[in-house]
């Protein structure tokens, strides 16, 4: 008898013994382990340069994650604006109005400067009128020029030596900004009559890895100066990826951590900005997501995070190990086929 039949049939025995043990993907979805959004956003964002970064990597998060039909449906950029700029845009040019009137975003993501801002209501309206159940996320920024100074715009601050700081004066010095955040989406959700407006934690999270270098306990980061760009505060890649880590974790209400390096930090091209570092922003953008009392995420949903990721994990695990017991049949099936030719 010729080897090719017994060959190819252990191929097919050794596949289907192996998707047999281990879980096909729609077991990672199950009712058990579902992570609490599901369905991939349709995502608008407004805002200025803190937060611009934001939309192409969140997408590539969404991705790697498994997130099917997550889209980025526009931008719209103003350097340095606050919300009711974004409104203020005359029709012909403005291109967050008309999203929201089709009544297809699920998530509108804005980034105010200081507060009040009366930006943030015009708009989270007009995207309730068209869409009740829409999300509108408000990002905390970390404070430009390391001060609090409602008129930085009018009087630039000198240049902060960043690095100087101490974890309790960054603490003290954003305090007043945080407690303005809250008050302010708590007051507009009351008005809206829903949990309509969250807010995603950046400025603790930035908070928080600053603590990290302060303590020597940030992987690849010495300096809090290593951060920004520039006196005002632009963020450098790994900045980015925790803001961007934030929104993914405000979004879709999971933790981020296990999710690959973004290219953010890959193109870098820096060394030490590893594996490691990425992983602490993963855990910190996390931790500033179900501490923040406006974030939507609850302890709740850390629960169900975990296990979904531990359901991924385990899949991922299964496919690795189907890959290479298939290569391995493959290998001796091609060795037995040589052998065979060969007589």
């Amino acid at each position: 008898m010729s080897a090719h039949p017994v060959r190819f049939g252990a191929i097919a025995l050794v596949t289907a013994l192996a998707l047999c043990m281990f879980p096909a993907p729609a077991a990672v979805h199950a009712a058990d382990a579902a992570p609490p959004v599901e369905r991939g956003q349709r995502v608008f964002s407004a805002g200025h340069s803190f937060h611009m970064c934001v939309p192409r990597i969140l997408g590539e998060m969404a991705e790697a994650a498994g997130i099917e039909g997550h889209e980025q449906v526009g931008t719209q950029s103003l350097g340095g604006s606050r919300c009711i700029q974004h409104w203020d845009v005359p029709d012909e040019r403005n291109k967050v109005k008309p999203a929201l009137a089709t009544g297809k975003i699920d998530v509108l993501t804005l980034s105010p400067i200081y507060l009040p801002d009366e930006g943030i209501e015009r708009l989270a309206r007009l995207a309730v009128e068209h869409n009740p159940q829409v999300r509108v996320t408000v990002q905390e920024f970390w404070l430009p020029f390391d001060v609090y100074d409602t008129g930085y715009q009018r009087k630039r601050p000198a240049p902060p030596d960043r690095n100087t700081h101490t974890a309790e004066e960054l603490r003290a010095m954003h305090a007043e900004y945080f407690k303005s955040m809250d008050e302010h989406v708590a007051a507009l959700n009351e008005q809206l009559g829903r949990k309509t407006v969250f807010v995603v934690p950046a400025g603790q999270a930035v908070i928080a890895l600053r603590e990290d270098i302060i303590a020597g306990k940030a992987p690849g980061l010495v300096t809090q100066d290593a951060l920004f760009r520039d006196a005002i505060g632009h963020p450098t890649p790994p900045l980015q990826a925790l803001v961007a880590y934030c929104h993914f974790a405000v979004i879709y209400r999971r933790s981020p951590v296990g999710l690959p390096m973004p290219s953010v930090l890959v193109k870098a091209g820096r060394d030490e900005w590893d594996e490691r570092l990425n992983r602490r922003l993963q855990e910190i953008a996390w931790e500033a997501a179900l501490e923040h009392p406006h974030s939507g995420v609850s302890k709740r949903d850390a629960a169900k995070s975990a296990a979904w990721v531990q359901k991924k994990l385990e899949l991922h695990l299964a496919v690795h190990r189907l890959y290479a017991a298939v290569c391995a049949v493959l290998h001796v099936a091609s060795a037995e086929l040589l052998t065979t030719g060969s007589r």
